[in-house]
């Protein structure tokens, strides 16, 4: 790698395009390798040679090159090229100097990179190789260069102090190979007990730590960490702190320093704390009849128990973490708690709701008021989980869904409610106050479907009844009170002939409304039949929109 390399082709009397190709693609023809700025075409084409001249070779140039005539339908034979790459300088995981305590056996692991071939790596001691290393290599992503790395175990007994212990890799690029040296020393690192008072401890309580250790070289520092963070302004062989529920999980460690290395030694406070949720529960929407399954996890000291149940019911449905409704119905959706219960320390709950996917449902109100000859409008409120496929009004001949036809628009509006759809009608005619209309939903569960009607809103008419009644009420009251003093007379006329056997006469005036019945009844009649010819409707509306 990196030196220049030529690939002579000669074509002798031949004097066409030729071709030259790395790994069966093209590079240019003739002289012209103008996507490739380290190749160039020389030698004397008077003669028929097209050398390949390649400058700097990269790893990418290791290759299979061949060079084409292309008029002359020939080709050469394919040369292939190798390019050598020696490995990276070795590293010796560790070094320049590896310390150990005593009595521990010495691992060293040395790693070679890059290299094409894959270097072979030796271990020397005093001018002798050592045996008995590991050794393995990986082929890099370029599928040409190899890593390797090697390990030498070495016993106590045959390790000692301020020994030099060389790694050498070499392969054909570098035949004298690369060193790495790694010096040994035998020290002892700090023994370390850590220790806490008092155990357990309910959270919010002082809790005092204490690092006791031996070193030698002697201790440098002491340096505090909680989950594995640096606690500040601590550098002595105690600390002393208020504890929470986080020291449950993350432990206390103390890391005691010296000239060889430091020794860190960590330890976890029993820590009495309530429930903490872990998982949050969601919510769900599920379809009706399949099945619904919350999951929610607590943390808790000492052990916790979890209780699941129906907003409104005492009844424990489950006492694990996951709860599972099978075959969910409509009366199932609610409102579901999982609560946590720690003995003597604490509880914690969530909330979750349940919605079950079921047909949509209408409500509105069945007559509406519209002003003759202005415009008006109708409006149907649905309810629907999930939210409706298709809103159809429909009357007489007619079924819209969405825009303009003709005086009718239909315009759906989507509130957090439920969904709004209004029929609006231009220039309200009388005939528009004797039409059924009928507005449909449905979505993938089924359909509901509500009649409304349109009754005429009489304002002006209303004020001129209301005048004519008055009047009619003054003259009436003038002729009655004229009737009355014509009747008190003729009365006490007649009053001495009629005797002691007279009678009280009671008279009970009993109102019913026969048109109203009539009208409910047929309203029932039309939305039962409404309902039945609802697939029908479904089936125009397809047709209409495919």
């Amino acid at each position: 790698a990196g030196q220049p390399v030529t690939l002579p082709c000669s074509i002798p009397g031949y004097h066409g395009m030729v071709l030259w190709l790395r790994d069966g693609m093209a590079l240019g023809v003739n002289r012209d390798l103008s996507g490739y700025p380290r190749y160039d075409i020389v030698g004397d084409h008077s003669k028929g040679e097209y050398y390949l001249l390649i400058q700097r070779t990269e790893i990418q140039d290791d290759a299979f090159f061949e060079c084409q005539a292309i008029q002359a339908a020939i080709r050469s034979r394919p040369a292939r090229l190798t390019v050598l790459v020696p490995p990276d300088d070795p590293v010796i995981v560790g070094a320049p100097v590896v310390s150990l305590r005593a009595a521990d056996h010495l691992n060293l692991t040395c790693h070679a990179d890059n290299a094409k071939p894959a270097a072979a790596i030796i271990w020397i001691r005093n001018g002798l190789v050592l045996s008995g290393a590991m050794y393995s290599k990986t082929l890099l992503r370029d599928g040409k260069r190899e890593s390797t790395v090697s390990t030498l175990y070495l016993s106590p007994s045959d390790i000692e102090s301020g020994q030099q212990i060389t790694c050498r890799a070499s392969n054909k690029a570098v035949p004298n190979g690369k060193d790495a040296t790694v010096t040994i020393d035998i020290q002892h690192l700090p023994i370390v007990n850590l220790t806490m008072e008092p155990q357990p401890a309910l959270e919010g309580n002082l809790v005092r730590f204490h690092c006791a250790a031996k070193a030698n070289p002697p201790i440098i520092y002491y340096r505090w960490a909680k989950g594995g963070n640096v606690i500040p302004d601590t550098s002595a062989d105690t600390y002393e702190v208020l504890v929470d529920h986080s020291f449950f999980t993350e432990p206390v460690s103390c890391e005691v320093t010296n000239a060889l290395g430091h020794t860190n030694v960590s330890r976890n406070v029993d820590v009495y704390f309530g429930p903490r949720m872990a998982a949050e529960p969601q919510s769900l929407q599920v379809d009706l009849g399949s099945d619904a399954v919350f999951n929610c996890a607590w943390t808790g000291n000492p052990s916790l128990t979890i209780v699941w149940m129906k907003r409104g019911s005492g009844v424990v449905l489950s006492n694990k973490n996951t709860l599972t409704l099978k075959g969910v119905k409509q009366e199932d959706a609610g409102k579901y708690v999982c609560r946590a219960v720690v003995p003597r320390v604490g509880a914690g709950e969530k909330e979750v709701s349940l919605t079950v996917n079921g047909p949509p449902t209408i409500s509105s109100t069945q007559t509406q008021q519209a002003l003759y000859g202005e415009k008006g409008q109708i409006k149907c409120f649905i309810r629907s989980t999930p939210p409706p496929d298709r809103i159809a009004w429909s009357w007489k001949e007619t079924v819209l869904e969405s825009g303009t036809s003709g005086r009718y628009t239909v315009e759906t509006v989507s509130t957090e409610e439920g969904v709004i759809s209004t029929l609006t009608m231009s220039n309200i005619v009388p005939a528009d106050f004797q039409t059924i209309y009928n507005c449909t939903a449905w979505n993938s569960f089924g359909s509901d479907t509500e009649i409304i009607r349109l009754k005429e809103q009489d304002t002006l008419r209303l004020a001129v009844i209301v005048g004519v009644a008055v009047v009619a009420f003054f003259a009436l009251s003038i002729l009655l009170g004229t009737l009355g003093a014509f009747c008190c007379t003729r009365f006490q006329r007649n009053l001495k002939g009629v005797g002691s056997a007279k009678k009280d006469i009671r008279v009970e005036i009993v109102h019913k409304d026969h048109n109203a019945a009539r009208q409910s009844e047929e309203h029932t009649n039309i939305k039962q039949m409404m309902v039945s010819e609802s697939s029908i409707i479904h089936k125009q509306c397809s047709s209409l929109n495919p």
